[in-house]
């Protein structure tokens, strides 16, 4: 596998087959370096997560795939700062949760809570909805037949602990979720793509969970 999922911004993506004909590209966008990641499966048609910045080298990537839906993570404004141009190029339908909806300049157009998926082509993820970073943050997760999990976790775990969060109720909200809702149903093959930065996998972080909770960040 020639996958790392180290990109930087201005440079290129990197992609990957995850099973059945689905793919992942990873591209870095933006001042503060975001991830987008787009998924095209095996009926041709695609998702974006995160329509984060730049958003002519987003649709520069997108090319010829029909993207139907473009998941915004939260709703912190470098997750969504392309998101108008790339939905107006696409006529993408939007997905956030109902708590972060609000605080997108994009109309939301399909509301997604904890538990609920996301469907295209003949794809379906999983939405976790987690508390602390933002009150409508969620991960997603494609569990495919007979292989590790693929799970997109936004700004909510990152290689080396949880996402930003502001208060210690705020912290433990998401330490919370993360051990009940990510460590405690996935396994550690799971690999994790995050909101800023490079890939992970639950094996690789699973050892620190009492030292994040123990420096309560």
């Amino acid at each position: 596998m020639t996958y790392t999922g180290n990109v930087s911004v201005g440079g290129p993506s990197d992609t990957r087959e995850i099973g059945g004909g689905l793919t992942v590209t990873k591209l870095a966008v933006g001042e503060m370096n975001n991830n987008a990641y787009l998924l095209t499966d095996g009926s041709g048609e695609g998702l974006l997560i995160d329509a984060a910045a730049e958003p002519d080298r987003l649709i520069e990537l997108i090319g010829d795939t029909p993207v139907v839906k473009i998941v915004t993570t939260h709703q912190h404004p470098d997750h969504w700062q392309g998101l108008a141009a790339v939905q107006a190029a696409t006529g993408a339908v939007t997905v956030a949760h109902p708590a972060d909806a609000p605080g997108i300049p994009v109309a939301t157009d399909e509301l997604v809570t904890d538990g609920g998926t996301v469907a295209f082509g003949d794809t379906v993820l999983s939405v976790i909805h987690l508390v602390g970073h933002t009150p409508g943050s969620i991960a997603l997760v494609i569990d495919p037949d007979g292989a590790a999990p693929h799970l997109f976790t936004g700004d909510c775990l990152f290689p080396g602990g949880p996402g930003r969060t502001t208060t210690p109720e705020a912290f433990n909200s998401l330490m919370t979720g993360l051990e009940n809702k990510i460590f405690g149903r996935l396994p550690d093959a799971t690999w994790v793509y995050p909101g800023h930065g490079n890939d992970s996998t639950l094996g690789a972080e699973r050892p620190h969970l009492e030292e994040w909770r123990a420096r309560g960040w």
